[in-house]
């Protein structure tokens, strides 16, 4: 059981170290007016990824902390960084809830049903981010920098979250597929 613990904490922080990686190196940053910016990147699907290997609390703290620690270290996100740990973490936990509660994917043999089961865990993460980055970011901008700034940067950040999430999804979850034999060899899950 301690080892187990264990495991889950070090792939935890593997998995940060990788979303921090995705999210800062791989990304296409988009300048918006007014000195903000918002990003095409692949830091969710590192998100999900954890979530599915090792469940919704430790991927989504991997992914929350990664991309967090990416917008710490950026001038432009780094008024952000509250809002992007509370919503990578809800990615996380739903993916995970989804994928480990409902379809119980670590039981399942057919892989079929668990590609299935890990796309709608996937798209049901990723589609709450959808809706509610733009829609937190919106109320954060405007308590922080006032209603011209959330007007303006709101169709942006609706855009840019709709791609990461399709782009995501499918990286996750054909990550995911790919790399189930060998996780499952190595005992991980």
């Amino acid at each position: 059981m301690k080892d187990n613990k264990v495991k889950k904490i070090v792939l935890t922080g593997m998995f940060a170290a990788l979303s921090y990686v995705v999210f800062t190196f791989l990304q296409i940053k988009i300048t918006l007016p007014g000195g903000d910016a918002t990003s095409i990147h692949l830091g969710n699907a590192v998100c999900v990824l954890g979530a599915l290997v090792l469940g919704g609390l430790y991927g989504g703290i991997g992914g929350s902390i990664g991309m967090t620690i990416g917008d710490l270290f950026d001038p432009v996100y780094v008024v952000y960084a509250p809002k992007t740990f509370i919503l990578k973490l809800c990615i996380g936990l739903i993916t995970g809830l989804v994928a480990h509660k409902i379809f119980k994917i670590n039981e399942e043999k057919d892989t079929k049903k668990v590609f299935k089961a890990v796309l709608i865990a996937a798209i049901a993460g990723l589609l709450f981010n959808v809706i509610f980055d733009p829609l937190v970011g919106y109320y954060y901008k405007l308590l922080i920098l006032g209603k011209p700034a959330a007007d303006l940067t709101l169709a942006w950040n609706v855009a840019s979250t709709s791609i990461n999430a399709v782009t995501s999804t499918i990286v996750s979850v054909l990550l995911y597929m790919a790399l189930r034999p060998a996780i499952k060899k190595s005992g991980i899950i």
